[in-house]
């Protein structure tokens, strides 16, 4: 028998723990090398963890929910094992209390039957009731394999509890998870929150807690922009294969207004204020497990193009949950655009370390005023929040104009001024 071990991928500096998410084979069956065996989430991102080579998968060392660190070993792989061939489960040290066994029993009885958070919300939405399925995970937990499983196995939705005296048609329908049964017409779902989550949240707070946020607002007349996409979009789309969007004018724009005013490129640490001669601008971009935020590295070198394929693949990677961590490491300013989701106005909130984000909303026809008249142009309203402790409402708000004035005028950003 020649055993391989999984371990867990090296984590980076700030990360000291991971959580297993679900495991993609079972003991006992073929893996090939390479192939994906379990994601592990990270409070910042999502690994994949293949296998180191081809065999069979002995020993499921972790479960399914498990906390793991750097290295450590999960799986055990036999490369010259048989499929349905699984290692027996590593016994307990012989030195372990009496007390332990009857201690670890009664643990894994009250853990059995309970749904992972991801099973939980799949038996939700198919309606099905509590110890319906039956779990595989570790202590018996259910997991999300487990629900389609049973939902392909045919199983049945639960019936809808019906109050003393109440019409069934009366009754909506809202499906819950197990841990909502006894609370009749009005459930509850209790979901631990992801690590990105969790880490999303303190980092949130953390912004608020330690900046002087401060949000000057500014409008846009999108009209200059529209007309050069416009002009330029079949030639940009056939020269370089990628559309002509707004974000890339935006980066520049702001690229443009940092170079006028460093120190809104620039971040606190401790008394200093460290001037960054880079420029690495973080774009937010929502996903299915949260606001994640790549960084577009050395975006004063990138062209149009560059910019937009870097935010297309950007894009991609977070729907799949694919970024990397050295993506989403540093950045000195941010934007945030929640004009993609019909956002009018908001004030975002400052990526620490980072000093200042802009903030770009809706493009919308609105009745403005120009020479004495009334007209109607593409609005958009830029919102920049900024730390006043080192950026005053000086540069705060000529930074805002420098970038209003590139975008009214694209022209400028060619020669600079």
């Amino acid at each position: 028998m020649a055993i391989v071990e999984v371990k867990v991928p090296q984590l980076s500096e700030s990360v000291s723990e991971a959580t297993m998410l679900q495991w993609k084979k079972k003991a006992g069956e073929l893996v090939a090398v390479d192939e994906i065996l379990i994601e592990i989430e990270t409070d910042k991102v999502v690994l994949e963890v293949p296998a180191p080579a081809a065999g069979v998968l002995a020993e499921l060392v972790v479960g399914d929910g498990g906390t793991v660190t750097a290295e450590q070993v999960i799986a055990r792989i036999d490369t010259e094992g048989k499929a349905g061939a699984a290692a027996p489960a590593a016994a307990a040290p012989a030195a372990a209390p009496a007390a332990a066994p009857a201690a670890a029993a009664a643990v894994s009885a009250s853990k059995a039957g309970v749904a992972m958070p991801a099973a939980a919300k799949l038996m939700a939405d198919n309606n099905l009731a509590g110890g319906s399925v039956s779990g595989t995970g570790k202590d018996g937990r259910v997991t999300k394999g487990d629900v389609l499983s049973a939902v392909a196995g045919g199983a049945k939705p639960a019936p809808a509890a019906i109050p003393t005296g109440a019409p069934a048609k009366a009754l909506p329908q809202v499906s819950a998870p197990s841990t909502s049964l006894h609370l009749g017409e009005r459930p509850e779902q209790r979901v631990p929150m992801t690590r990105l989550r969790a880490r999303v949240a303190e980092r949130l707070l953390q912004s608020q807690s330690t900046n002087a946020i401060l949000t000057t607002f500014n409008e846009v007349n999108m009209a200059p922009v529209m007309e050069l996409r416009k002009k330029f979009q079949d030639s940009f789309t056939k020269e370089h294969g990628t559309k002509l969007g707004f974000m890339s004018f935006f980066v520049k724009a702001a690229v443009h207004a940092l170079k006028k005013y460093p120190v809104l490129n620039a971040s606190v640490d401790g008394n200093d204020i460290v001037y960054h001669g880079y420029f690495d601008i973080g774009i937010a971009v929502g996903s299915p497990r949260g606001l994640v935020v790549p960084i577009l590295r050395n975006a004063d070198q990138m062209s149009f193009a560059d910019i937009e394929k870097k935010i297309a693949e950007f894009g991609k990677k977070a729907q799949e949950g694919k970024l990397g961590i050295e993506e989403m490491t540093g950045g000195t300013f941010s934007i945030s655009n929640g004009g993609t989701f019909g956002s009018m106005m908001s004030t975002p909130i400052i990526n620490p370390p980072q000093s200042a984000i802009l903030g770009v909303h809706a493009t919308k026809d609105r009745a403005v005023v120009e020479n004495g008249q009334i007209v109607v142009r593409p609005m958009n309203y830029l919102a920049m929040s900024y730390d006043h402790r080192i950026i005053d409402g000086r540069e705060a708000v000529l930074g805002l104009v420098a970038m209003k004035d590139a975008l009214e005028d694209p022209s400028r950003l060619l020669f600079d001024i």
